[in-house]
């Protein structure tokens, strides 16, 4: 018999972090609370909860939320306008992160290539002369001579 799945909660994730209440975050963000359990409701901003199912926002939330006002109140973004932005700004923040691990990845090569001799692969100089012939031709001049 399995135990059922435990959600994270706030305490297990952000052990550390320091967390607001809805009514802390709703002053800090300048909206109501209710707006707040809105935003989560339909997936704009899902704060943590506690194992009580009481709703903690981190400083990144409350960021979020200020700039989710900010879109609607100052640019008249509707609801499925900011939610495609925060979407797209998540995309782009991993697209970001994978761009700068490889070029990372990429300067290390360049080190490494660069105390190698400035080549990716060693190849041996030679003065060998090598023929290349494909078969067919090879054993149809075997068979004429």
């Amino acid at each position: 018999m399995t135990s059922p799945k435990k959600e994270p909660t706030i305490d297990t994730v952000y052990p550390r972090e320091e967390v607001f209440v809805i009514s802390v975050a709703a002053k800090l963000s300048g909206m109501h609370a209710q707006t707040l359990r809105t935003y989560d409701r339909i997936g704009l901003v899902t704060p943590m909860r506690t194992s009580g199912g009481g709703r903690r926002y981190t400083a990144r939330d409350v960021e979020l939320l200020r700039k989710i006002q900010r879109l609607s109140q100052d640019e008249g973004v509707n609801l499925a306008g900011i939610k495609e932005i925060i979407r797209l700004n998540a995309e782009n923040e991993v697209l970001r992160e994978e761009l700068d691990s490889t070029r990372r990845e990429l300067e290390r090569e360049r080190q490494r290539t660069t105390m190698e001799g400035r080549e990716l692969v060693h190849v041996p100089r030679s003065t060998a002369v090598v023929m290349w012939d494909r078969r067919g031709r090879r054993r149809a001049r075997q068979e004429e001579g």
